[in-house]
């Protein structure tokens, strides 16, 4: 393992084991929730917009390690994002663990740690669940979103 590959997993392992922003949020304006059937996570996101940025964002669940510092680090990404940003946020996200080229992948900071995922393919639904139920919670759609 290269030094940066173990950098990679050290970042994921802190945030699957201290995840940030990691509470329900009273007074959210959005909410959605997510599930993996593949791995049984299950995620709520609770989201506070002001006009078209995310003024706040938070999780509640548990779900396997990726998934878990996927949502914690999409929550302190998105934190002061406007709609447009996240949703920009969110493809090169996808490309990223998919294996595709991402647009941008300097604009992805601390989300580069995924880009080992896409070897993966059974991984890339835990890293994404987070990011399919922010992109319900912004559309208020009520519907749980599902990695299948």
């Amino acid at each position: 393992m290269s030094e940066l590959d173990a950098l990679y997993q050290e970042v994921i392992l802190d945030h699957a084991k201290r995840p940030r922003n990691c509470h329900t949020m009273e007074g959210a304006d959005r909410r959605a929730e997510g599930y993996n059937p593949l791995c049984g996570d299950r995620f709520t996101l609770y989201l506070k917009l002001e006009n078209d940025r995310i003024a706040d964002i938070s999780f509640q669940g548990t779900g396997c390690a990726i998934s878990t510092a996927s949502a914690s680090i999409l929550t302190e990404m998105l934190k002061g994002k406007t709609l447009a940003e996240a949703d920009k946020l969110f493809d090169n996200f996808h490309k990223l663990v998919t294996g595709k080229s991402a647009d941008g992948t300097e604009a992805l900071g601390k989300l580069a740690v995924f880009c080992g995922v896409s070897e993966f393919p059974v991984r890339v639904k835990c890293a994404i669940l987070a990011w399919h139920t922010m992109r319900n919670a912004l559309a208020d759609d009520r519907g749980v979103a599902s990695t299948e």
